[in-house]
């Protein structure tokens, strides 16, 4: 398994595949597809985005993919998670979370692929010789593989049973310092 990093034009031009992945791991319902389409295409303009793709040595099939960019003001979930956190820790913890992150927007391995140390070698990558000071993501506020690598990697929680707008499950925005404490002496 390598894991590469995908410039914009690569990172559009495998949008079905990574959609395709993004549904298989999350079990997500069909209908929910074009709207995350639309999100992902909008989410390749956003400033410094750096996207990855696991590929699969041998067959060249993309197994999982992550990428994130610089958050600003005026994006959705941003906006939405400053709020949040203004709401329940005060402007000056946004502030210190938000000013300077690193969105992480997507994180996924095909199930096939799950528990191999792929997601971590794409968080670690993602997060690597970034220029921001944190970085933050969201996830279903449960107890999930992926949380647990989350805090592995030293994020800690910043907002627990979090409602988007829109509804849906809960979520936990998780935040943590750069570079990542987790990321010594563990595996990719």
């Amino acid at each position: 398994m390598s894991v590469t990093e995908l410039g914009r034009p690569a990172f559009l031009a495998n949008i079905d595949v990574q959609l395709e992945i993004y549904a298989a791991a999350m079990e997500a319902n069909p209908d929910e597809v074009p709207s995350r389409r639309a999100i992902m295409e909008r989410h390749s303009g956003n400033p410094g985005l750096r996207s990855l793709a696991a590929i699969e040595d041998g067959t060249g099939r993309i197994v999982g993919f992550a990428y994130g960019f610089r958050g600003v003001p005026g994006q959705w979930w941003h906006d939405v998670v400053w709020s949040g956190i203004v709401a329940t820790a005060g402007q000056a913890s946004a502030e210190a979370w938000l000013a300077s992150a690193l969105e992480i927007a997507e994180v996924h391995v095909h199930p096939e692929f799950q528990q191999r140390g792929i997601g971590r070698q794409m968080i670690l990558m993602l997060t690597a010789n970034r220029t921001e000071s944190t970085a933050v993501l969201s996830t279903r506020d449960a107890k999930t593989p992926a949380r647990h690598l989350y805090r592995q990697l030293g994020f800690a929680d910043l907002l627990t049973r979090f409602q988007f707008p829109g509804g849906g499950p809960p979520y936990a925005v998780m935040g943590a310092p750069l570079p990542l404490s987790g990321a010594a002496g563990k595996p990719a």
